[in-house]
């Protein structure tokens, strides 16, 4: 049964993505072989239609290595359309609200409580989570457990993520070219004073270059959330409405609070100010996305002294430029003038519901299910990042070597991460299944070059855990994971987050390039944000967060019930044995 997308969407989603025309077999038409048992379809094949996120290192989805490899394992095409890192949310937004969606959505997380719970578009899963369709996705739960991806309305929408990343939890990390700074004779800055005079002495050093680089959007590439954090820590993009609304917990009074509102904040967009008012910071910071900042990190001048990234390796590959790479180093938080030193830290440790959500246009979800249950095996992720060639991608137990937490490796990686463009694995796109113990199991030798590409791993563990670890937990700021809403309290909030967001960022830019005076309108930011309804967007995580605590007093009072009676039976056990015994 021949299943194409309207022309209107095919319309809307032609640029930056690859078009695709599914055919779906009804679940009466086909049949499939035994749980874990490979390929799913028995006789024929299934396709669907599957909206994931593009990126620029992986050339062409539809044509890649992984891709053919899961095609022939399973029996199942996937037709991939797709949205980059900046506008697939507002991609797949549209698809949802025209009618015309994909069967399936994969690695990317779309309004649950809106497109699931309350318009049916996305289906409940509770009913087909059996070991029939995804023995490898329930065994790699146990740790976690199920209710964490459930709705406000108890069921299941989606499969969780499971990326357990030491490294990811401080990816707010500055990069400094240590060169340069041998060169002046200074050393790396440690407070906010000190950072400022390097940022001076750079740019007479180099007055054409650019003393911090960043970008609007990419893997913790906001040059100004780094620099806050020197003040009070500054919120990432919230997991409950996917917008920079900067809401937390302030921990010493128990209350829901903007940040962008503490006074804190406002001192340090005046010192951000005095850094622009020097130069030192690029205009195109504020607007230009991940990958114009990794052109101006790489131009032939060398032109940048800092910058923010997750990774090294998202700006510079150390296979095609390994002298330019060993250049920079990663560099601690800076204290700020009342000693205040912050490490963001996420809150989420790693799991997340989002990964993949079926919609009520798929008419076979046992399939589709069964093709996704493949990355919750074994190998099913070192086959999606690296290759599927075990012995020339990856093995597995190699003898002899250690992984980044010194136990016996789980296994090696032989295919190396690279930012370059290929078309062999799907690197970063799709769906990672990494608990912790994956992670650090990686195989690396103890003594390899951190600045090598083999060293990537050892480098960001290494960073994290000497430079950023030490101050992580050192603020009265508390973050969230994912609040779960209501329907009605997603739908209430949904355009207030956006417009909340929106005046932080246009006021906060205007406030550290100087375009606002921010002593003369700092009362009048904090009224836009009332006006537009930053009072309601607060009070909706102070309930929320109200109801997840009871959840949590609740659990903790069953779980110590529990134990109580254990202990109850175990010593009325021990008493009738000492009877019987005297006796």
């Amino acid at each position: 049964m021949k299943k194409n997308l309207a022309k209107a969407t095919a319309l809307l989603l032609t640029a930056g993505m690859i078009g695709g025309t599914g055919l779906t077999a009804a679940a009466s038409d086909v049949e499939l072989n035994p749980a874990g048992t490979y390929p799913v379809v028995k006789d024929g094949t299934l396709e669907f239609d599957c909206f994931t996120m593009s990126m620029p290192n992986v050339e062409d989805l539809q044509t890649n290595d992984f891709t053919k490899y899961m095609e022939e394992k399973t029996g199942i095409t996937m037709n991939f359309l797709t949205g980059g890192r900046d506008d697939w949310s507002d991609k797949l937004n549209l698809m949802l609200q025209s009618g015309d969606y994909p069967d399936v959505i994969l690695g990317l997380s779309p309004d649950l409580a809106k497109y699931g719970v309350k318009e049916g578009m996305i289906i409940p899963l509770d009913d087909y989570l059996t070991e029939e369709n995804v023995p490898n996705y329930l065994k790699t739960m146990e740790p976690y457990g199920l209710d964490m991806t459930k709705e406000a309305d108890g069921k299941i929408y989606s499969l969780a993520n499971i990326n357990v990343c030491y490294h990811c939890q401080y990816g707010r990390k500055m990069w400094v070219n240590k060169r340069y700074l041998d060169e002046m004779g200074v050393d790396v800055p440690t407070t906010t004073d000190e950072f400022y005079d390097v940022c001076k002495k750079f740019l007479e050093y180099k007055p054409n270059g650019v003393a911090i680089g960043g970008a609007a959007q990419g893997w913790y590439s906001r040059m100004q959330d780094w620099l806050i954090d020197a003040f009070v820590l500054m919120p990432n993009t919230s997991y409950t409405t996917s917008q920079k609304d900067t809401i937390a917990l302030n921990t010493d009074t128990n209350e829901i609070e903007c940040v962008a509102t503490d006074d804190r904040y406002k001192e340090a967009m005046k010192w951000i100010k005095s850094l622009y008012d020097l130069g030192a910071i690029y205009d195109g910071d504020f607007t230009q996305t991940a990958e114009q900042l990794k052109t101006l990190v790489n131009q032939a001048d060398e032109p940048v002294l800092f910058f923010t990234a997750g990774t090294i390796s998202d700006m510079i590959d150390a296979a095609s430029n390994p002298d330019f790479y060993k250049d920079y180093e990663c560099m601690a938080p800076i204290a700020g003038p009342d000693g205040t030193r912050i490490a963001f830290q996420t809150p989420n440790p790693g799991v997340s519901g989002g990964a993949f959500c079926i919609t009520d246009k798929c008419e076979n979800p046992e399939a589709a299910l069964r093709w996704v249950d493949f990355f919750y095996s074994e190998t099913g992720d070192l086959c999606s990042q690296y290759g599927a060639d075990e012995g020339t991608d990856w093995v597995l137990n190699p003898e002899g070597k250690v992984g980044l937490n010194g136990e016996p490796a789980k296994y090696e990686v032989l295919n190396l991460y690279s930012a370059e463009t290929q078309n062999h694995d799907w690197q970063d796109i799709g769906i990672r299944v990494a608990p912790a113990d994956y992670r650090l199991g990686q195989a690396v030798d103890p003594d390899v070059d951190v600045h090598s590409t083999a060293g990537l791993e050892k480098l960001l563990y290494d960073a994290s855990a000497e430079l950023y670890a030490p101050y992580a937990g050192t603020s009265n700021i508390k973050l969230f994971d994912e609040m779960k809403l209501t329907d009605e309290e997603s739908t209430n909030i949904s355009v207030i987050a956006v417009e909340v967001a929106d005046i932080i960022e246009s006021d906060s830019v205007a406030f550290m390039t100087g375009a606002k005076d921010i002593d003369s309108e700092w009362d009048s930011f904090k009224d836009s944000l009332d006006k537009a309804g930053l009072q309601d967007l607060i009070a909706v995580y102070q309930e929320a967060y109200a109801r997840s605590s009871e959840g949590d007093e609740t659990e903790a009072t069953t779980e110590a019930a529990a134990e109580t009676e254990a202990a109850t039976e175990a010593a009325e056990t021990t008493a009738e044995t000492e009877t019987e015994t005297a006796a």
